[in-house]
């Protein structure tokens, strides 16, 4: 065997060995299967992290959030709150607005136009019927720009 394909073994070795131990599992990573019900689901949950910084310094507010326990899809209406695994959308008010928009797509929450200064969005996780299941906000600053 030559030294090309010594090395290229012991390579293609490591890299299984490697990726073998610290690989997830599909399930780990995007949660269970939704072909199949889920009996006594655990409590949704909301999570959301702070605008993106290098965004945010152009006055453009992009906010990335997930969930745990319920897919955010586009379906709506009390029927929907049958389906398992659990499924429904978010609710976005923006510095108290006395109203809001709502997203089931899932993807970083964009907000633009913003005028400089402190603000804050209301992030709620809602069921099919709109009924707010968990919420979380996020305070910010616009900066001044040039």
């Amino acid at each position: 065997m030559t030294l090309f394909f010594k090395d290229l073994i012991a390579v293609a070795a490591s890299v299984v060995m490697t990726t073998g131990v610290s690989a997830q599992s599909a399930k780990e990573v995007v949660g269970p299967s939704p072909l199949v019900a889920i009996e006594n689901e655990p409590a949704p949950k909301l999570y959301v992290d702070p605008p993106l910084s290098e965004p945010l310094s152009r006055g453009l507010v992009f906010i990335q959030y997930r969930t745990e326990n319920l897919r955010v899809v586009p379906v709506f209406g009390k029927g929907a709150l049958d389906v398992s695994p659990r499924i429904g959308h978010v609710h976005i008010t923006v510095d108290d607005a006395p109203w809001h928009f709502v997203d089931a797509s899932g993807e970083t929450i964009i907000v633009v136009g913003l005028q400089p200064g402190q603000h804050k969005v209301l992030v709620e996780l809602a069921d099919p019927t709109h009924h707010v299941i968990d919420s979380k906000t996020v305070h910010f600053e616009v900066p001044v720009r040039p």
